[in-house]
């Protein structure tokens, strides 16, 4: 990968950057609230678990979403609209939880406005779809978009995305009193091996491979949106 590709990468994936991910828990609020993981959690634990939602939830949704969002743009820079919106559209129908459908649609226009910014366009055509409600405009699909008008392969993009989605779900973990920041290291550490093959697999699928099964997960989302105190917005 080129310098200046790699910088935009960390660019994205920066937990700072001004999308609002940093106030998404996945539904990890609800698993310590509920007393499904103790406090503090074992570092084997909390990667078996973080491993879990990469492999079956994170990399063959919003993974592969992004990669197929990337080969919407053609050489000359022309998008294939029509195929984006539908990867859009698929993204969404396997999104279970409706905060997690509403957080990915929140955080895609976040990047959408930042657009400008980060790579000097405005993407406007897409957004005016979003505007009418012809597309939910999901964070991985805007991504995928935007980095291959970056110039950053799909293999970057992906694992960026995934490490992206892990460094701040153990930084939920950390706020929730389920770990600490040294153990919190520890963690991400251990799911290297799990994030980088589900990302050589992510860059491979399609738009029909666009799935997502984590029933858990799914579930204490589903829980957090009836819960009466949250720290987190999912």
């Amino acid at each position: 990968m080129r310098g200046e590709a790699l910088l935009a990468v960390l660019q994205l994936s920066d937990s700072a950057f001004p999308s609002g991910r940093y106030t998404l828990s996945h539904g990890l609020e609800t698993f310590a609230h509920e007393g499904l993981l103790e406090t503090p959690c074992a570092p084997d634990t909390l990667a078996a678990l973080l491993g879990d939602y990469i492999r079956f939830g994170v990399a063959p949704s919003d993974g592969i979403a992004l990669a197929c969002a990337h080969r919407t743009v053609g050489a000359d820079g022309d998008v294939d609209t029509e195929r984006l919106v539908h990867i859009d559209r698929r993204l969404s129908a396997v999104k279970l939880a409706r905060e997690g459908r509403e957080a990915s649609a929140r955080t895609g226009r976040a990047l959408l406005a930042a657009a400008p910014a980060v790579a000097g366009v405005r993407m406007q055509g897409y957004l005016d779809l979003l505007e009418i409600g012809h597309a939910p405009g999901n964070h991985a699909v805007v991504l995928g978009l935007l980095s291959a008008l970056l110039g950053i392969p799909p293999l970057g993009a992906v694992t960026g995305e995934l490490s992206a989605f892990s460094t701040g779900w153990v930084a939920a973990a950390v706020r929730l009193g389920l770990t600490d920041h040294l153990s919190a290291q520890s963690v991400l550490r251990r799911v290297h091996p799990v994030l980088l093959n589900a990302a050589e697999r992510a860059v491979a699928g399609d738009v029909d491979d666009i799935s997502s099964c984590t029933p858990l997960p799914d579930l204490m989302s589903m829980r957090h949106e009836h819960a009466e105190l949250r720290m987190f917005s999912s």
